[in-house]
């Protein structure tokens, strides 16, 4: 296995507007896409496609053979297992674990899928052989052990549902209005 290690901050590699931060280890065949910001620490296994645009946290550990469509957000200290499929504009939020292993450890990887547009709160916990639909929701620190649909949003462990998209994106506006109000 060939890795590759960045130790200087900002690097271009030739890509317009791509950062990279300090102590990235990437294994052989990892495509990187251009306008991508790869922070400090993060681990990228071989044969890993990261699409353009996508923003990728400190101490990311990104495993082997895993696709990550265009403009997706990566926050800190995510772990995305072997094999696992996130779509376009996908944000996972920091300490949040995409696991791939039903009966570990064993050969036979069930990674979940993401979709497009679809939201991981912080701390949660994606189980193996689940796909998280487009534009879902997933509640911070939420155990998601079953297939999401899209514009749904769910929590809690085990994640059920809570409440549709439109409804979730209200309460968000109302929230952010009163905080604009408040710091006005």
């Amino acid at each position: 296995m060939s890795l590759k290690l960045f130790k200087s901050g900002a690097q271009k590699d030739g890509m317009q507007n791509s950062k990279r931060g300090v102590g990235i280890v990437m294994g052989a065949n990892v495509e990187i896409g251009e306008g991508c910001a790869i922070w400090n620490y993060v681990i990228i296994g071989e044969n890993t496609k990261i699409g353009a645009g996508t923003n990728v946290g400190s101490f990311v550990d990104l495993g082997k053979n895993v696709i990550v469509g265009k403009n997706c957000n990566i926050q800190a200290h995510v772990t995305i297992s072997n094999g696992c499929i996130l779509g376009d504009n996908v944000f996972i939020a920091p300490n949040s674990s995409l696991l791939n292993d039903k009966y570990p450890p064993s050969t036979h990887m069930t990674p979940p899928v993401i979709k497009d547009g679809a939201t991981i709160g912080g701390g949660a916990t994606v189980l193996p052989n689940v796909t998280v639909g487009e534009k879902a929701v997933v509640g911070g620190g939420s155990v998601v052990a079953k297939d999401v649909q899209a514009r749904t949003v769910v929590a809690g462990c085990p994640a059920k549902k809570v409440m549709h998209l439109e409804e979730f994106e209200v309460k968000r506006e109302e929230f952010l209005a009163q905080k604009r109000k408040v710091s006005q």
